[in-house]
């Protein structure tokens, strides 16, 4: 009987993960068993999420707030440090930003605006507009920015971030200088010593900065790449993607995990003799219509996957054959000569007109994000997602 079903992505429900646990086992017998309990079998090319907290978890991967100072402190003078472009996030940057301030004497904080580099929203583009206001070049101080717009809240948190941030960082016993700009260089006007804070657009905010004369210059990536009294640590990413733990640690991104994934797949090819394929997924790559905001606040959707999973997707948009190649056919010939064009295309489409409109985004951003959506953030207990199907096509 042919197949009716395509794309079919799963949550698979887990143990609460410790420091400590085998978690490649665990994550295979949970996906073995749920294939038993809800009558599924695994096929090849199948792909098994899993997602970095629990992967970090599992490496005991945490720091405290004291650990993140030392190494400000140690990296940036401990004086008077600007702090960047930090995104708006109790979750993501709070506590970074209490550790951050307990290794300095004062900070200056500079938020872009008007939203920050993942859509949280300080002020509207309407409010900027009423008030003759050009974020590409004009400073506000804080007086400035209430007198002109006056306390603004988060319109999901209910947070007014630039109050939070600055009370975050006069409780950590240092002073604070809060101002609003989008040009990095804008910083050195108070200090020479400048940690930044954004996410995608790090390297070049660095380079503008040290162009400028900035005498230190480090991002998020370069705080906690080593352990401080035996914290946790990321080499390559540092503090970026780090999340609450308490209010006084944090959860790092994981660690290297390209072991941690070729050891679910040769597991499962082992048990089963199916060749599935093997991700860790963090925040998807997507944006919310209403409140505006991107999710991808870690440094990159996936920090591991194996082999097949590179590359972007290689396929024709159905509807561009059906309106204009086989415009004139309808029924089964039509379905005939769609499938025939599928079987036939090329392996690579870039430039072929019969490829537009398809996503030109990468296979483990685009399955990244679906997981990302499967699994929520709260508590449907699915850390691990099972996507069968991706790689069907119209033929199979």
């Amino acid at each position: 009987m042919e197949r009716r079903v395509g794309t079919i992505s799963r949550g698979i429900r887990c143990p609460i993960i410790r420091e400590g646990d085998p978690l490649a086992d665990i994550v295979v017998s949970s996906v073995l068993e749920a294939a038993e309990s809800e009558g599924f079998e695994l096929r090849d090319r199948d792909v098994i999420s899993v997602t970095e907290s629990i992967v970090a978890r599992a490496q005991g991967n945490y720091a405290s707030v004291e650990a993140i100072a030392e190494d400000v402190k140690e990296k940036l003078g401990g004086e008077t440090i600007g702090v960047i472009f930090p995104i708006l996030s109790r979750n993501r940057f709070a506590v970074c930003l209490r550790g951050i301030a307990m290794g300095a004497k004062k900070v200056v904080l500079m938020l872009s605006y008007p939203s920050d580099e993942v859509g949280n929203s300080l002020v509207s583009l309407d409010q900027l507009d009423d008030a003759g206001i050009n974020p590409y070049s004009d400073v506000l101080t804080l007086e400035q920015y209430r007198k002109l717009f006056g306390e603004n809240k988060h319109p999901f948190t209910g947070v007014d971030y630039v109050e939070y941030y600055s009370s975050l960082i006069r409780e950590a016993g240092a002073e604070v200088t809060v101002i609003f700009a989008n040009n990095p260089k804008e910083i050195l006007n108070y200090t020479k010593n400048v940690l930044n804070c954004d996410i995608h657009t790090r390297f070049r905010t660095k380079r503008i900065l040290k162009d400028a004369g900035a005498e230190r210059v480090c991002g998020l990536d370069d705080i906690l790449t080593a352990p401080v009294d035996g914290s946790g640590f990321n080499e390559r990413y540092g503090l970026l993607g780090s999340n609450k733990s308490t209010e006084e640690t944090i959860k790092l991104f994981p660690q290297e995990c390209t072991d941690f994934v070729l050891d679910i797949q040769k597991q499962i090819l082992d048990k089963t003799g199916k060749h599935v394929e093997v991700m860790v997924y963090g925040d998807g790559a997507f944006k919310d219509p209403v409140g505006k905001i991107w999710e991808l606040a870690d440094p990159c959707v996936s920090p591991a996957y194996t082999p097949g999973l590179e590359g972007t997707p290689n396929e024709v948009k159905l509807k561009y054959l059906a309106d204009n190649d086989f415009k004139d056919l309808t029924g089964e010939a039509l379905k005939e000569a769609i499938s025939k064009r599928i079987q036939e295309k090329n392996e690579n489409l870039v430039g072929d007109m019969a490829a537009q409109g398809t996503t030109p985004r990468r296979l483990t951003d685009l399955i990244g994000s679906l997981c990302d959506l499967t699994s929520g953030s709260g508590d449907k207990g699915t850390p691990v997602i099972l996507v069968q199907g991706y790689f069907d096509n119209f033929t199979n």
